[in-house]
């Protein structure tokens, strides 16, 4: 078979740290024929680096679709721009790879989802840590009903200090919000998936501006201190969300918290046969899962047993990321279903849009 050509749209950050790599981790599966960003430095530095001979170069997204030779495209751009490269996308007959969250909001996310059903092509989202070891085991298990019925669960994506510096992460226009949307729907995504629920009843949050615009509080930020005159998103917010079936999720997401424990792309999940946690992020060493149950007349937790390295075998190969865009491009090629859907996503993203629109209203979001 063929390797598949690929536009990367969006040259900055994510796509260096993600995106690049892991397409050249699976280079016998496609290849980068196409390059753009608004700064066309940028795309012309990352098609030296990770280019097919000849590789287009452009700062216009809309001479990357007109490329007959682009198959797939990735959209590595900030989260207001989704929409409108993707529904040109579809247009254009390419499939599409959208970075997390689908979109910053409800309304854009549907009609993404509404060009790609008219499109015929393939569409999914970044939603890579599903394919974590430990998160891969927790799911399985609860499809295998060892959690029992699923009631109550959190979504943790919180840092203490871990506000990100480069980019227009601060930028609300650009964003249109802050950790909720960044961090927390990993978390989300995570906690829906295992849980296996998408079926939303009502939402409600709190979205606070505190410590972005404090001098103070940039102290001991991991990437170095911000600009509190340039902090224009939340810092951290909290939402309960009640599925239609009665379950209850509460998701907690910040870049700065005066909270001790930093977990990130965490869940906690409350089963009636067991419970689950996933302890993720800033303050573990490393990604832990723990069972939790009562066996032989006593309460038990229950570990992942480590798997330690073999000699001269180096390590790689099976991060997320690689793996995520293997499954990627191999349903691309195969014409099956990749592992995030994109109804899934678009659930995410009104979970996340409806927690801002509460906070602004004061009021509950019923669905």
């Amino acid at each position: 078979m063929s390797k598949l050509k690929i536009a990367v749209i969006g040259c900055g950050g994510i796509a260096n740290q993600k995106h690049f790599p892991a397409l050249k981790n699976n280079a016998d599966l496609g290849e980068i024929v196409s390059f753009c960003d608004i700064r066309i430095e940028r795309a012309a530095e990352a098609a030296k680096e990770y280019g097919a001979e000849g590789a287009q170069v452009t700062a216009d997204y809309k001479e990357v679709l007109a490329n007959p030779d682009v198959e797939v495209v990735h959209i590595c751009t900030p989260n207001v721009s989704h929409s409108e490269i993707a529904i040109a996308a579809f247009e254009a007959k390419k499939h599409v790879y959208c970075e997390k969250p689908m979109s910053h909001s409800t309304e854009e996310a549907q009609k993404m989802v509404d060009a790609w059903k008219k499109s015929g092509m393939q569409f999914t989202v970044g939603y890579q840590n599903r394919f974590r070891a430990e998160v891969q085991n927790l799911h399985s298990a609860c499809r295998k009903g060892e959690l029992g019925d699923i009631y109550y669960a959190k979504a943790h994506a919180v840092r203490r200090r871990g506000v990100p510096t480069w980019g227009v992460f601060m930028d609300k226009e650009a964003q249109g919000g802050g950790p909720l949307i960044d961090i927390g729907t990993h978390a989300l995504d995570i906690t829906l998936w295992c849980m296996d629920n998408y079926e939303i009843e009502s939402v409600s949050g709190s979205v606070f501006y505190k410590l972005g615009g404090l001098e103070q509080a940039t102290d001991g930020n991991l990437f170095g201190p911000w600009d509190p005159k340039t902090y224009e998103v939340e810092d951290s917010a909290v939402g309960f969300v009640k599925m239609k079936n009665g379950a209850t999720i509460a998701l907690e997401a910040s870049w700065a918290l005066n909270m001790l424990e930093s977990r990130e792309a965490s869940t906690t999940l409350c089963g009636t046969l067991a419970g689950a946690e996933i302890h993720s992020g800033m303050s573990y060493g490393k990604n832990e899962l723990i069972y939790n149950r009562g066996r032989n007349g006593q309460l038990m937790e229950e570990t992942i047993s480590p798997v330690g390295g073999v000699a001269y075998f180096g390590g790689g190969g099976g991060e997320e990321g690689t793996t995520d865009c293997r499954q990627w491009l191999e349903a691309v090629q195969n014409g099956t279903q990749p592992l995030v859907r994109p109804e899934e996503a678009l659930a995410v993203t009104k979970v996340l849009d409806a927690i801002y629109r509460s906070a602004a209203e004061n009021k509950e979001i019923k669905f």
